[in-house]
């Protein structure tokens, strides 16, 4: 036994039987979901009686308990879905289903060299870093040492400390990573920000010859001019941009039909590959459309000359105040000591993306 591999980072949190300190899922028989923290001698509380956190501790994983009242649990580790979407948070979540895309579409295996901007509260960097595994490596970009904060919180939490294969920089993408990696030597680029046009060059200069670029983008707007930008520099295949929409299903008995509800839009994915220097990339079958804009839809469109047209509000998303990352942060940094959100809380923004 003693020639086993070891265990990759974070592996032994999520097996085994219950341990203190474990986060539990609890779900009750209307499918009530609960997350709490196990600690010795702890009680979860509500209105329906008490359940024991001693009677949790020690059982297998899917185990069925009672608290006080006779009312049954369901009793399981929450998974990494479950995590970012109730994980403290300053800026929105990528979610689970385009984190899920960014995995597959971008190729990320173990042992890749990443690069990503644009980290926010950590939800791609877990599953980037699952994806590289213990002898990968991901180097995250923040321009804001809040967020970075906040995401070095979450990703301990899930790991149970450090992750071996990763490292966080604050600074603007473009000027950071062409100081700290070596020209070609990266395999994967993803970018979760405003403006990826701006960083053409540097991704260029960094990601290898086949290496693949993901971005991650909110609107059409910025869909389109980032498609176009990397077009121009015939250095990538043809750009291929989607987005992923996620339906739910009610199945019960012959009562089966689509959810009144969905998440739908949340971003467009943008990948391409870089191509070898030297070599002049083969343009699509269809030839372009030329068209003419308006002063007005110039002036929006090129941020040189209206710098104000691309920022956050002006693209439909909210600001975050100052108030809320330092809570947020205060949050990470409990869960990460205490092995799970304080008892009672969920994350910081409730909204989720519907069809209605």
């Amino acid at each position: 036994m003693s020639d086993m591999p070891a265990a990759p980072h974070g592996a032994m949190n999520r097996r085994g039987p219950f341990r203190p300190g474990d986060r539990v899922q609890l779900t009750d028989q209307k499918r009530r979901i609960s997350t709490i923290t196990l600690t010795p001698g702890g009680e979860f509380h509500t209105h329906k009686g008490v359940l024991f956190h001693d009677d949790l501790v020690g059982l297998p994983e899917g185990s069925i308990v009672e608290n006080t009242n006779e009312v049954r649990y369901q009793a399981l580790r929450p998974l990494l879905k479950d995590f970012v979407l109730s994980m403290p948070r300053g800026a929105t979540v990528v979610y689970p289903k385009d984190a899920a895309q960014i995995i597959q579409m971008g190729d990320i295996y173990p042992g890749a060299r990443v690069v990503e901007a644009g980290v926010g509260s950590g939800a791609l960097s877990m599953s980037l870093l699952r994806a590289v595994g213990d002898a990968g490596y991901l180097h995250s970009f923040e321009r804001r040492e809040e967020f970075a904060e906040i995401a070095r919180g979450n990703v301990d939490t899930v790991f149970g400390g450090p992750h071996p294969a990763w490292q966080i920089s604050i600074g603007d993408f473009q000027e950071k990573v062409l100081e700290t990696e070596e020209p070609g030597s990266v395999d994967r680029v993803v970018l979760d920000m405003l403006s990826p046009w701006e960083c053409v060059d540097a991704v260029s200069t960094v990601l290898a010859p086949g290496g693949v670029w993901v971005n991650y983008v909110a609107t059409v707007t910025q869909m389109s001019r980032t498609v176009e930008a990397i077009r121009a520099t015939g250095l990538y295949t043809e750009p291929e941009s989607f987005e992923t929409m996620v339906r739910g299903w009610h199945v019960e008995g012959l009562a089966v039909r689509p959810d009144h509800r969905m998440v739908a839009h949340t971003a467009f994915l943008i990948t391409c590959r870089r191509l070898a220097d030297g070599a002049v990339g083969i343009p699509g079958a269809k030839r372009v459309k030329e068209h003419t804009y308006s002063a007005a839809d110039l002036e929006t469109w090129t941020r040189s000359e209206n710098p104000e047209a691309w920022h956050h509000e002006a693209l439909g998303e909210r600001g975050v105040s100052a108030r809320k990352l330092r809570r947020a942060a205060k949050d990470a940094k409990s869960m990460t000591q205490r092995g799970s959100l304080p008892q009672g809380e969920a994350g910081l923004d409730e909204e989720e993306p519907s069809g209605e």
